[in-house]
């Protein structure tokens, strides 16, 4: 079966996911429950894609399958800002502070801290894309322990806010803040196009890229950059979801069966849309709210995960 067909199939079954999603049940106050929906809808559409496309672009470039750009520590920075928020300034800070400023607050300290890590990464010699990580997997757990830390001494009822922000969730999205988040993500994507005719060799290695005529460091340093301002938008709309990209792109891998990243990409964002529309149904019409959608994907991604490494330990 071609690419085409493949990535045709995906895109009928999220079809039928957003349909369900959108109109089961709905017997009356259609002028409430579908816009509620639909917003809904688009803020996983938006979140899937983000996460989807980050975590392709930062496997090729690390040219490793169990990696996601959480592992630079970016989901425990997004938590260390709301904790430190909360135990600064008080739980009442959280609801009384404009979203659009909290939201750019926390998208811009994410990029900063990812243009701190890229300096380590970018300055002197023989530095690969390896010491990026070891750097950025040490910064997170720096920030897991120093919320761990606050989260210890604040008050138990400000505690409850701190821990509704651990898990990602696509109730309450509010107009304003998916404003903002489609139009970073829109102007991401033209920022990423002339660069897609890269991965494919970039997936190569470094070496091979550069005796191929790629300027190895500008390539990377731009879609390193794409990988952070992706992640930045989707967590700061929902919150983290760890294992979101690791199962989708690795589910697109062995479903597509292609080295190419054009079909990959796309393969990729469908996928992480069906997960996430049939993780909220589930949420939504099984479980009644008792549950969040980060934790049944994180439960699976996990599961996933083990199931890579002890793949790659038997292909040893």
């Amino acid at each position: 079966m071609s690419h085409k067909a493949k990535l045709i199939i995906l895109t009928v079954i999220a079809a039928i996911f957003t349909g369900l999603f959108l109109f089961q049940g709905i017997e009356s106050n259609w002028d409430y429950i579908l816009p509620l929906r639909t917003k809904k809808v688009i803020a996983i559409i938006l979140t899937g894609a983000a996460i989807a496309i980050a975590t392709v672009i930062f496997q090729t470039l690390t040219n490793n399958r169990i990696l996601t750009p959480s592992i630079i520590g970016l989901d425990a920075l997004y938590m260390l800002i709301q904790t430190v928020i909360i135990f600064a300034f008080g739980s009442q800070v959280v609801t009384m502070v404009d979203k659009n400023i909290n939201f750019l607050l926390t998208v811009t300290i994410m990029m900063g801290f990812a243009f701190l890590l890229y300096s380590f990464l970018f300055r002197g010699e023989g530095r690969n894309i390896y010491f990026l990580l070891l750097i950025g997997f040490i910064f997170g757990t720096f920030f897991e322990s120093l919320s761990s830390f606050m989260q210890v001494l604040i008050d138990p009822n400000e505690f409850q806010v701190v821990q509704d922000q651990m898990f990602a969730s696509f109730n309450n999205i509010h107009t304003e803040l998916l404003l903002l988040s489609i139009a970073g993500f829109v102007i991401v994507l033209f920022y990423l196009i002339p660069f897609l005719k890269y991965l494919d060799v970039l997936s190569l290695g470094k070496d091979h890229a550069v005796n191929l005529g790629i300027d190895y460091d500008y390539v990377v340093k731009r879609l390193l950059l794409i990988v952070v301002v992706l992640i930045s938008i989707s967590t700061a709309l929902v919150g983290p979801i760890t294992f979101l990209g690791l199962l989708v792109a690795n589910v697109a891998r062995e479903f597509l069966k292609t080295y190419r990243h054009k079909p990959l990409l796309a393969g990729s964002v469908l996928i992480s849309v069906v997960a996430l529309i049939s993780g909220q149904l589930i949420v939504e019409r099984v479980f009644t709210f008792s549950t969040t959608l980060s934790v049944i994907i994180n439960f699976v991604g996990g599961v996933y995960f083990l199931y890579l490494l002890l793949k790659e330990n038997r292909s040893w």
